[in-house]
């Protein structure tokens, strides 16, 4: 594992998914952070998973045994992203906190209005409250009962998570 490290793969506009589908058909392991984004389809709200980075993916390599040459010519690939016309890998633990947001992020937008969470960070952290609706795309609107009266809140949904 020591010459394993990811990389980021630049693809062509419009092809992420492509470039994803035919690198893990020839058995790369690839990461694609996706979130949740409210959009209005037919005058109806609904969460459409995209692409936290449009066109670009993240790659698992070893340097030393992976072959690299079939990468650039795969349908939907672009390039490797590099600096000085080295490939420069990105940092494990940056990946790993991606895939914990991302986690966290699809779960909290799959919230209904009554649904009971817990408040995670802040001075309201391990109270819990019921979700009421999304203000805008990075907070939400919560009630909290705070000396025996429900309060209205508007906070990050980063703040949030879902009691399961």
């Amino acid at each position: 594992m020591e010459g394993r490290a990811w990389y980021l793969v630049q693809c062509k506009p419009g092809e992420t998914q492509r470039a994803l589908e035919n690198l893990e058909n020839q058995c790369y392991e690839c990461y694609l952070p996706m979130i949740g984004v409210e959009r209005i389809r037919n005058r109806k709200r609904r969460i459409i998973a995209e692409p936290l980075f449009p066109g670009y993916l993240f790659i698992h390599l070893d340097q030393w045994e992976d072959n690299w040459q079939p990468i650039r010519s795969t349908r939907g690939v672009s390039r490797l992203v590099a600096f000085g016309g080295l490939p420069l890998s990105v940092d494990e633990e940056l990946i790993d906190l991606l895939k914990q947001r991302c986690i966290q992020l699809a779960t909290v937008s799959a919230l209904t209005p009554g649904e009971r969470v817990i408040v995670t960070e802040g001075p309201f952290s391990g109270l819990n409250a019921v979700f009421e609706a999304y203000d805008g795309e990075e907070r939400v609107m919560i009630l909290l009962n705070i000396l025996h009266a429900q309060q209205r809140l508007s906070i990050p949904i980063s703040s949030i998570a879902k009691i399961h």
